[in-house]
Formats: structure tokens, sequence, C-alpha cells
């Protein structure tokens, strides 16, 4: 207690700083990973993947990123062993964001997908181990979230599967793709933007209406977002009426065109991506901090249920962004290129299929994780076109990395933390 007392400013400051670090590891990272699709696919440049990060992230991660922040920062231990001793719990949140943050800048300079889930849940296990025993840890929500590891891409990859098949059946296995696709694309459209739409409504709102004056039920939410999806569509269908092909065209050159008409399709799809991921995966970095700040706001108190501070979500949002622009290429090649071969229209089904998955995972205050949702709709895309269309030592690569981050991240966390209580306690 008399270290949160005598050092307040100097741990908050820390502790900011460390929670930067860490979202900056998850947009060097994790980013990198939901605008690989659209970059390996070349819909998009480098450069527009950042700046729709830049805008759709930091959105997703200040309007609709609270409710996955309360799970990680109740759900994963339990406060009850920490409150005779919150600068434990203090110190540990922070071992495990700089433990965290230094697993995803060495993997993210190999160019690495790693789990910043993993990361950040093995971490706080690690510390939390270490700091006050087994007891402090809510084994049956870990096994939940790992669970949901499990689950999720498996369900990404599903999805995937069907999207880009039902273009196939509807658009290139047909006489005429061009003509379909001007038909069936601004339908797609329209389910990216009731998906992101959706989000915005029941989550984001939530968030920028404090007084709760404006209260919007569940089939209000489905109208808004429907209404929208056909705003979306309609303004979609005029871009691809645009395009206009030879009828002496042969088959390949159809077959450009629509991927071209696909290729606008995934610029929605890049920032619906986006948008769900700021969601969900902003948690990792500013659920431990809104822990300490709580702590330390509440001179030593761990409360039953803190106020998120102003200030933090739009840290975890601009630390993401910069991630992404200073550190992401690397991974995003990974993502992009490594597991299988991909066009726009591939690259739309397992963008699409990854943000709804996500969305519905940040509805829930589930913590997922956002690159193995991502790999398993681009490895449900790939099996469409069969086992041989993948790049199998890639994708063993990555599942091996998936296994070792866990570990990795509760190592360094115990490390870390047994160095700050040394020199501070």
């Amino acid at each position: 207690m008399e270290l949160i007392n005598n050092y307040q400013v100097m741990l908050l400051v820390f502790a900011a700083l460390v929670g930067f670090f860490m979202a900056w590891g998850i947009g060097a990272n994790d980013v990198a990973n939901a605008m690989g699709t659209s970059v390996g696919s070349k819909a998009i440049t480098v450069k527009q993947a950042i700046i729709i990060a830049a805008i759709f992230e930091f959105a997703g991660a200040y309007l609709a990123g609270g409710e996955v922040t309360s799970t990680i920062r109740k759900g994963i231990i339990d406060s009850a062993p920490f409150i005779p001793h919150p600068e434990i719990l203090v110190l540990g949140m922070i071992s495990a964001l700089l433990a965290a943050g230094t697993w995803l800048a060495i993997a993210s300079a190999k160019g690495w997908p790693v789990s910043t889930t993993h990361s950040i849940v093995g971490a706080i296990i690690g510390f939390a181990v270490v700091g006050v025993g087994m007891d402090a840890v809510s084994w049956g929500k870990v096994g939940g979230i790992v669970g949901s590891w499990i689950v999720t891409p498996a369900i990404s990859g599903i999805i995937a599967y069907l999207i880009f098949m039902s273009a196939q059946k509807l658009i290139f296995d047909t006489d005429n793709p061009v003509e379909n696709a001007k038909k069936y694309v601004p339908i797609y459209m329209g389910l990216a933007g009731f998906v992101l739409a959706l989000v915005t409504i029941k989550k984001g709102l939530k968030h920028i209406v404090k007084d709760g004056t404006l209260n919007i039920s569940a089939t209000e939410s489905y109208v808004y977002a429907a209404l929208i999806a056909v705003a979306v569509a309609i303004i979609g269908s005029l871009f691809v009426r645009r395009v206009k092909i030879e009828p002496s065209a042969d088959k390949d050159m159809h077959f450009t065109n629509v991927e071209k008409i696909f290729a606008v399709l995934m610029v929605v799809t890049a920032c619906c991506m986006a948008f769900a991921h700021g969601s969900n995966d902003v948690a990792n970095a500013i659920g431990p901090l809104a822990a300490i700040q709580s702590v330390i706001a509440n001179d030593g108190v761990i409360v039953p249920k803190a106020q998120l501070a102003w200030w933090i979500l739009p840290l975890g949002g601009l630390g993401i962004v910069a991630g992404l622009a200073i550190f992401g290429t690397r991974v995003m090649a990974t993502i992009g290129k490594g597991i299988t071969h991909l066009t726009p229209s591939r690259g739309f089904a397992a963008e699409l299929a990854a943000a709804t998955t996500v969305v519905l995972a940040s509805g829930t205050g589930l913590p997922i994780s956002t690159t193995q949702t991502l790999v398993g709709a681009v490895l449900g895309v790939g099996m469409a076109k069969g086992i041989a269309a993948l790049n199998l030592g890639v994708v063993r690569s990555i599942f091996i990395s998936w296994v070792v981050t866990l570990p990795i991240g509760a190592f360094l966390a115990v490390v870390f933390f047994l160095i700050l209580k040394t020199i501070l306690l």
C-alpha cells in the first residue's frame, strides 16, 4: 500500500507507457493479420491499409471496446486474493503488459502471426500464480477462453468457405460472371455493412452516450442495421454497374473484371475487419491498464466495478494504429501471401467471415484470438480449392507459434514481475 500511496503518478505513467507498448504490439502483429488479406490480394496497398486501420481500428477500440475490456479486467483472475496486497496486482499487471508487448515485438520482427490474446492471458496467469498462488486464477473463465480459441477458427473457416463457395456458384461458375457480379456483389456489400452497423449500434453508442438518454431496443438495432445495409448495397450497386466489358472478351477477361469488383468490396470488408478487431483486441492492452488505474485512483482499494477512465480507450486505439504503421508489414506478408494464394474474392470471403466471428465474440464479451479467427477463415477459403492450395509448411509454423505463445507470455511476466518486486517492494 505504501508503494501506491507514495508513487501514484510514477506508477500510472509507467503503466500507461507499457499499455501503449502492448497496444503497439497488437498493431504490429494482430492488425497486420487483419489487413494482410486485403494487401495480399492486392485489393488495397499497404499505405491504404494503414489509413483504413487508423480510422476504423481507432473507432472500434473507442466506441465498442468497453465490453471486452471488462472481461479481461475482471474475468481471468479473481481480485479477492489481491485485496490485502493491491501493490502486487499493480506490479503484476505492469509485468503482464511488458511481457506480452515484448513477445509481440519479437514475433512481429520475425513475421510470426501470434495471438495477442494468448500473450496477455498467459502473462496474467504467470504473475498471478507467482504473486498470490493458483487460487487467484479463475480457471473456469480461462477454460472458456481456451475453448473459444478452438471453436472460433472453425466457425470463421466454415463461414468463409460458405461465402466463397456461394460466390463461386453465383458468379464465377456462370456463363456471364460480370453481369452476375453486378447482381450479387451489392448483396455481399450489404451483408458487410450490416455486420459493421450492428456492432456500432449495439455496442458503440452505449459508450458514447453516458447519460443513458439514448435507448435502442434489440429490434430497433436490427432495423437500423438493416437500413444501413440497404444503403450500402445501393451505393455499392452504383459503383459496380460502372464496370464495362466488351461482349467479345474471353472468360479470363470476365474473371479479371469480376475480381476488380471484389476489390471494391474488399475496401468495405477491410473497414469491417478493422472495426471488429479494434472493438475486440484493444482489451488485451487496456484491460490490465484499466485495472492498474482503478487501484491507483481508489488509493489501493480494489473495487468490484471500476469506471473506465476517459483516456484509456484512446490510448489503446492510438497505440494499435502506431504499431501497424511502423512495424506491421512483415506479418502482413505472412498472412496475405504465405498461407494460400489470395484473390480479392477469396480475401473478401475470409475477411467478412473473420469480421463476423470477431463481432459476435465482442458482443458477448469473450476475448478471442483475432489471429486464429482470421487464419481459420483463410484456411477455409484455401480448402475450397483443395488441400494442395495451402502452404502446409507455413500453416505448421503458425500453429507452433500459437502453442508456444501462452507459456512464453507467462514466463516473461514472471521474470518482469520478480524484477519489479525486487526493485520496488
